[in-house]
């Protein structure tokens, strides 16, 4: 422990201990001090003092809601009611927006030539951007993946739904009658938006579905089943291939599979969406919405209008 003794630090509250040496360098050290050994014997050494090679993990919310609790019981609650009635449960959100052109992309690949790409990511060099809106069906471990060319609004995430319900929902589930989504309260899904509120009344009227909703609460995204059973396998597929083009960008999350029987299916949104909309007081009585008595910012129920 002396040889690593300036090298190694921790939290005295918890103590939590860690070292920054690699073990060749360890191994140099200990042999600097007469005895001398191997990679194999520090490996063992390490172990024996409790030293673990770990990575950090983003557990830790920077704030926790009082609701915090009660909604995850609730979510769970509507999650298992839902799936033995038989209807759809998605988990929806959107992952992080990448730029299309010859920038840099962490990871590695095999190849033979060297991959030189710019040395600076200015989006005016950019050929457009692709955003990536996720729905992953959490009864058939699918998931379906649209991805943007324009902006990541409320009216692109309902659009989304709207284009997996045509091309996957109304095939996988012929006799349903109501949706349930689980989502973020921001982004495009923002619980106290009124105009999210107006596009999930065109969704609803649109495929005939009452559409529940049920929001995470604040600083509680990673627990969103898409963000963990999903996202990291597409990460994973992309890695280290430079985004060319949307069509590139397709290819690549269709590749992706797991283990337990995970596949992706694509498709592309080529649709400009804009901000700054509004919505009137006549549009804002017209709507449906039902909201629960428990939590009502975070739970409701859009219902489809009958006349639409």
């Amino acid at each position: 422990m002396d040889i690593v003794r300036e090298h190694t630090a921790g939290s005295p509250q918890h103590d939590i201990r860690w070292t920054n040496l690699r073990q060749p360098e360890l191994a140099k050290r200990i042999s600097a001090t007469g005895l001398k050994v191997s990679c194999r014997i520090v490996r063992q050494l390490l172990k024996k003092h409790g030293f673990v090679s770990r990575q950090a993990q983003k557990k830790k919310s920077f704030k926790q809601h009082p609701e915090r609790n009660p909604q995850f019981e609730n979510i769970t609650a509507l999650k298992a009611r839902y799936l033995a009635a038989g209807q759809p449960v998605l988990s929806m959100d959107t992952k992080k927006k990448e730029m299309l052109g010859n920038f840099y992309r962490s990871g590695k690949l095999y190849t033979r030539e060297p991959l030189a790409v710019w040395d600076h990511d200015f989006p005016s060099y950019s050929e457009g951007k692709v955003v990536p809106h996720g729905l992953y069906d959490i009864g058939l471990n699918k998931a379906h993946v649209n991805l943007g060319t324009s902006r990541d609004t409320t009216e692109f995430a309902c659009d989304s739904v709207a284009r997996w319900w045509s091309l996957h929902g109304r095939r996988d589930h012929p006799h349903a009658t109501q949706l349930l989504i689980l989502c973020d309260g921001g982004g495009s899904n923002p619980s106290r938006s009124t105009l999210f509120q107006q596009d999930l009344q065109s969704l609803a009227n649109a495929i005939h579905l009452e559409i529940r909703i049920a929001h995470f609460p604040p600083y509680c995204s990673k627990h969103n089943p898409i963000e963990h059973r999903v996202f990291p396998h597409v990460t994973r597929a992309c890695e280290g291939v430079v985004f060319q083009s949307v069509s590139l960008v397709k290819q690549l999350i269709e590749r992706t599979q797991t283990s337990t029987g995970l596949r992706v299916t694509v498709d592309i949104l080529d649709r400009v969406y804009e901000t700054g909309r509004k919505i009137t007081q006549e549009i804002k009585s017209s709507l449906r919405v039902v909201t629960d008595a428990f939590l009502p910012v975070w739970n409701y129920t859009v219902m489809p209008n009958c006349d639409a």
